[in-house]
């Protein structure tokens, strides 16, 4: 790097500590490997540098300081995406991290709330559930709202109620010029169109107002069996699922856990294979529904009516930042032969969690008036989840995953769930029909392509 270019980096770096002060942090100052460190510890990102605003107004500041001196600018919250960033180069973008920028306030009576960009669906379920409210969030509790949402988001509500994509109402969004603007059916419409599904590659989104569901309990939980009964599950399940209502989300995994002390005794070294999901019916519809996979006989069984906030711990995912590689691809059928393939795939032993999840529904139906992605089409979801240790495993790790998925190459679709991608693969298929849209739209709302996300469409 020539000392010009050194020069002007210095240059930069000076400009950005005059307009933002403290709140910018650079490499080399104390903090920066902490606050550039994402939930997927696996992805080692290294922006040029990293700001944590508290405010909207924050985060116009640092859009404006970024832009000032023609450095990029990347979104994120929590970071649990961020391996779809690792494929972009952040050494000239200024990394916003929206991890302080946290609240949420329900309004009841519209079965509404609005939510700050960097709050976490358990902010939400907090909120919510005092008024009988809940929201159609993910599997795990730390993910963020703006970031799962505006990517679709397939909850254990989805295949009755849809993408958490089309629950957003409303975004306040930082656009490229660091305009903050709403953008609704009615206000910005085009961009609002462009976000719900475009998300980051639009602006950063300070809040938004999301619809939420009138549900105070559900019934969900899991069932459990030694890994050895994986065949007969699997099958079972499949089954299951090609006659359910539309009222039951579940999932299929064969996880193989590895010797923790954090792990209970019974689980700690072992694999397993697990049924989970959430059934929107009576307890008595509830319980016919689930009695094939109960006569099976497992050795765990979880399923009862619970509060709506415990919906977050029933699939299990990891609490800690965890280090991982995944793969997945949308299926439009599980025949038996399918089936047979995920059995012998799931044995791999660089798999951490070899899964199929049932969506389809109306996950599958676009929704009239929605965004650049309301629906995507296919049945279920195959998902394989490496964990990635140290540095040097990150390779075995990604080539596992890889070959887990492409085992279901006969049974592919042309879709694919943004929420699930990551970095390494085309992402086209994610967006469909709407990619020619949302290329032009860029183009007008951020021609200086400003904003880089983790799911670019430029």
């Amino acid at each position: 790097m020539s000392s010009t270019t050194e020069a002007t980096l210095d240059e930069r770096a000076a400009k950005l500590r005059d307009a933002l002060g403290s709140r910018v942090i650079l490499a080399g100052d104390p903090d920066y490997d902490v606050v550039r460190t994402p939930w997927n510890v696996a992805v080692d990102q290294r922006p040029f540098a990293v700001v944590t605003p508290e405010s909207a107004e924050e985060v116009v500041a640092a859009v404006h300081a970024a832009t000032a001196v023609g450095l990029r600018v990347a979104p994120q919250s929590t970071g649990h995406g961020a391996a779809a960033l690792a494929d972009t180069d952040l050494s000239d973008a200024v990394l916003v991290r929206l991890t302080r920028l946290r609240g949420v306030t329900v309004h009841p009576e519209a079965e509404a709330a609005i939510v700050l960009g960097g709050s976490h669906w358990n902010d939400v379920l907090a909120a919510a559930a005092p008024h009988g409210l809940t929201a159609p969030h993910g599997s795990a509790g730390d993910v963020s709202v703006a970031g799962y949402s505006l990517n679709g988001g397939v909850s254990f509500y989805s295949r009755a109620h849809g993408l958490a994509v089309n629950a957003v109402r409303s975004v306040q969004i930082v656009t490229a010029d660091g305009a903050l603007v709403r953008a609704s059916a009615h206000q910005n419409a085009d961009l609002f169109w462009a976000v719900r599904g475009g998300s980051g590659a639009f602006g950063i989104v300070v809040s938004l107002e999301i619809e939420l569901l009138p549900y105070a309990d559900v019934f969900a939980g899991m069932l459990l069996w030694d890994a050895e009964h994986t065949a007969a599950v699997s099958q079972a399940w499949a089954e299951w699922t090609a006659s359910v209502p539309e009222s039951v989300t579940s999932s299929l995994r064969v996880l193989h856990l590895p010797p923790l002390p954090e792990l209970p005794p019974f689980l700690s070294g072992r694999s397993i294979v697990v049924i989970d999901g959430a059934v929107l019916e009576s307890d008595a519809r509830a319980e016919e529904l689930l009695r094939p996979l109960r006569d099976l006989g497992p050795e765990v069984d979880t399923f009862a009516r619970i509060p709506v906030a415990g919906l977050v711990h029933v699939h299990m995912d990891p609490p800690q930042p965890t280090p991982a590689a995944t793969r997945h691809r949308v299926l439009d059928a599980l025949p038996a032969e399918a089936v047979a393939a995920f059995v012998a795939a799931s044995t791999d032993p660089g798999l951490f969690v070899a899964e199929l999840r049932h969506v389809g529904g109306a996950i599958a139906r676009p929704v009239p008036g929605g965004g650049a992605v309301s629906a995507f089409a296919g049945e279920y979801i195959v998902h394989g989840i490496a964990v990635v240790p140290v540095p040097e495993a990150a390779v075995p790790a990604r080539g596992a995953v890889t070959a887990f998925v492409d085992a279901f190459e006969p049974w592919t679709g042309d879709a694919l769930a943004l929420t699930f991608l990551d970095g390494g693969v085309d992402r086209e298929a994610g967006f469909g029909a709407a990619l020619e849209r949302l290329r032009a739209l860029k183009e007008h709302w951020d021609p200086q392509d400003v904003f880089a996300a983790g799911n670019p469409v430029a």
